[in-house]
């Protein structure tokens, strides 16, 4: 249920009815767009409940909404989010690029991997300190050093950092260090991981889980948004099918229907869904003509030698000409080129 305030409506009008939802158990959060303000209620509803609320001064009109997840909604916000980190903007025009390897392994490899994708265009850096691997045999990250060698790559190149959290424990740790928290695919339904990031002032992004619906994924997101973090962001990074062929599917489709469902910003992520380098360049520039706010891209400085997916890793060399690329879809379709960062 949201309750959309009318134009006129004063700061009393919007304490009343925050009071007369919250004197029910029930939680209200307030969204304040640029053509109307809407409060959302959290919790089970009723059809009185809707009838007593339109009642109240300030109130244009209660909405049932029929889908589970409310904050998510386009229903509950219909203008597209923008999640600011630092100067760039997620979820408007520009496609924005995030960029590294698949896993943090040495002060080198981070320092000249931060500096390559800089000078070819990309806006933030990635790097995985924390690893979920499959098989626990495999190299599962450095920890807290990787931690500081992202953030000495940040102090050194000015990118902002992404990485993974987790574990409910790491969560303040881990923000620390990260301009943006992500939250991989195997924990898309750890929901105690999800309130936790919910209440971290940092943004978040939300993988999907390589089994979830839309509905789930969106909900996933609900969690984080219910903590009261409204800077969340999207990635489909493909789902499992019985396609073998790829490591994974990369649902293009997810792009332009989840804008159509949310106004969250969504990110792609062609690496993890294809497994496999010369795939990796196609669907960046799929994922760009498919709608996509951005992108997250594995590049390493010798891909053969790679500790963590090295047959999806772009060299610099490859990278850097996928750029190219992505410039001149971006323009063909009015987005603007990729913007250097300095």
């Amino acid at each position: 249920m949201i309750v959309v305030m009318q134009r006129d409506s004063t700061q009393a009008h919007l304490e009343g009815v925050k009071g007369r939802i919250e004197g029910h158990g029930l939680k209200a959060q307030v969204s304040e767009g640029v053509e109307r303000t809407v409060v959302g209620v959290l919790g089970q509803t009723y059809r009185e409940l809707k009838d007593e609320l339109e009642l109240l001064p300030g109130v244009s009109e209660v909405v049932l909404i029929s889908k589970p997840y409310k904050l998510s909604s386009r229903e509950f916000k219909p203008e597209d989010t923008i999640v600011k980190v630092g100067d760039i903007s997620i979820g408007g025009d520009e496609v924005v690029v995030m960029a590294g390897p698949c896993a943090v392994e040495s002060e080198k490899q981070m320092l000249t991997t931060a500096w390559e994708v800089k000078k070819a265009g990309a806006h933030i850096l990635r790097g995985g300190a924390f690893k979920p691997r499959s098989s626990p045999y495999s190299f599962r990250g450095m920890g807290v050093q990787g931690l500081q060698l992202l953030a000495k790559a940040r102090e050194e190149t000015g990118l902002p950092v992404i990485t993974e959290v987790m574990s409910t424990e790491d969560v303040g740790m881990v923000a620390q260090y990260a301009d943006i928290l992500q939250i991989g695919s195997r924990n898309a339904q750890n929901f105690n991981l999800l309130d936790a990031v919910g209440k971290v002032r940092k943004p978040v992004m939300v993988k999907r889980g390589f089994a979830a619906s839309y509905e789930e994924w969106l909900l996933a997101a609900e969690y984080v948004l219910s903590g009261g973090n409204s800077q969340v962001i999207l990635c489909e990074r493909g789902i499992r099918t019985f396609e073998t062929a790829t490591r994974f599917t990369l649902d293009l489709a997810a792009i332009p229907m989840i804008k159509n469902l949310s106004h969250l910003p969504i990110i792609s992520d062609p690496s993890h869904s294809t497994g496999k380098t010369n795939l990796v360049p196609p669907m960046v520039l799929a994922s760009v003509a498919a709608g996509a706010h951005g992108l997250i891209v594995e590049v390493h400085p010798d891909p053969a030698t790679a500790m963590c997916d090295g047959a999806q890793a772009l060299t610099f060399e490859i990278f850097n000409q996928t750029m190219g690329q992505l410039n001149d879809v971006a323009a063909a379709l009015g987005r603007g080129r990729v913007k250097v960062a300095v």
